[in-house]
């Protein structure tokens, strides 16, 4: 489900590239800033490190509307008490999730538009859908503005960008219909208040827009 105002706004978390490594910090200063959902995104944390660090976050946005997701580990997240989970295409089915964990706000990660339309079919209350553009690093070839715009058309739950999302690119993104914006880099590149405000006037069309 998606959270007012459209486009929301995902800071995806990455402690190691974080400066001091401070999660809880950088969602207290992201939930002051706006942003909708903090994905908690450490896989490489053993269970009850990612437990305390998910009830630090949840603690970082009390009484914010700021909704924390964790990803891969519905378990972590009932433990935890966030809000909800974000599976990735190749992890837990969506279905049996939702199944056990009926409380729980369900994203699913999907990387082509077949996967994205099983995710909605299987329960997922928003399907996150990327790379949508390039992303340094990843050898992923971009699943581009054509197949965001088709599964924003024909998808009933939200569909939000991830993989290359910027200031530079998310008035595309929004253009191509994602009701929703993901990304580790910008939050990570310049202060959250600053990436928020870059990232929501690129949306409004107040940024230059890249051509498909």
């Amino acid at each position: 489900m998606a959270t007012a105002p459209e486009p929301s706004l995902t800071l995806v978390s990455d402690r190691q590239r974080l400066a001091g490594g401070d999660l809880p910090a950088l969602a207290a200063a992201a939930a002051a800033a706006g942003v909708d959902w903090i994905q908690i995104r450490e896989k490489d944390l053993p269970d009850a490190a990612l437990v305390r660090l998910a009830r630090a976050v949840m603690e970082a946005v009390a009484r914010t509307r700021t909704r924390v997701l964790v990803n891969g580990r519905p378990d972590v997240a009932k433990l935890a008490g966030v809000h909800g989970v974000q599976l990735p295409e190749a992890g837990l089915p969506v279905a049996e999730v939702r199944r056990c964990f009926p409380g729980l706000t369900l994203g699913a990660s999907c990387h082509s538009l077949d996967g994205a339309r099983r995710a909605e079919a299987d329960g997922a209350d928003f399907v996150l859908l990327g790379p949508v553009f390039a992303t340094p690093g990843k050898t992923q070839p971009p699943l581009g503005l054509g197949t965001l715009a088709e599964a924003a058309r024909s998808l009933r739950v939200p569909v939000h960008a991830i993989g290359g999302v910027s200031a530079e690119t998310a008035g595309a993104a929004r253009g191509a219909g994602a009701r929703g914006l993901a990304a580790i880099r910008p939050f990570l590149e310049r202060d959250v208040a600053g990436a928020v405000r870059a990232l929501r006037a690129a949306a409004a069309g107040e940024a230059r827009r890249p051509s498909p």
